[in-house]
């Protein structure tokens, strides 16, 4: 009780920020991932809607692949998972540049170590934060 993020709408939009800081510090460690625009207001934007389609992706399509791939999970004891966030990672991209966001994924390993990045990120932020991360 009491903590950031128990209210539905500030928490959802507290995981839309969390996720766009997340995203923008892969575009710095990670050659191949990189947000562009000509001022710091159009590439925020850019972030914040990068990690709304993100959000959905891995709202919608996550769960599909795991119960789908359920037997992979457990036969590789969970490695799988690596491989399909990069994909969604790589979606995630393709979907930005159909919609015309500054975004781009160049690649496989770049949506890998990105995806590891923006995970790790994540759930830093969503410890110092307070929110619970219990629904990922």
């Amino acid at each position: 009780m009491g903590r950031i993020g128990t209210i539905g709408p500030v928490r959802i939009l507290i995981k839309i920020g969390i996720t766009a800081v997340a995203l923008w510090v892969a575009t710095l460690l990670i050659d191949g991932i990189a947000v562009e625009g000509d001022t710091t207001g159009r590439r925020v934007l850019t972030l914040l809607g990068v990690a709304i389609i993100f959000g959905l992706i891995n709202a919608i399509i996550k769960p599909i692949v795991k119960t789908l791939g359920c037997a992979f999970y457990v036969l590789t004891l969970g490695l799988i998972g690596l491989i399909v966030n990069a994909l969604l990672m790589l979606l995630t991209g393709e979907l930005a540049q159909r919609l015309d966001l500054p975004f781009d994924v160049d690649g496989f390993w770049p949506a890998f170590w990105g995806a590891i990045v923006v995970a790790v990120v994540g759930w830093i932020l969503n410890v110092l934060v307070g929110g619970k991360d219990d629904d990922d």
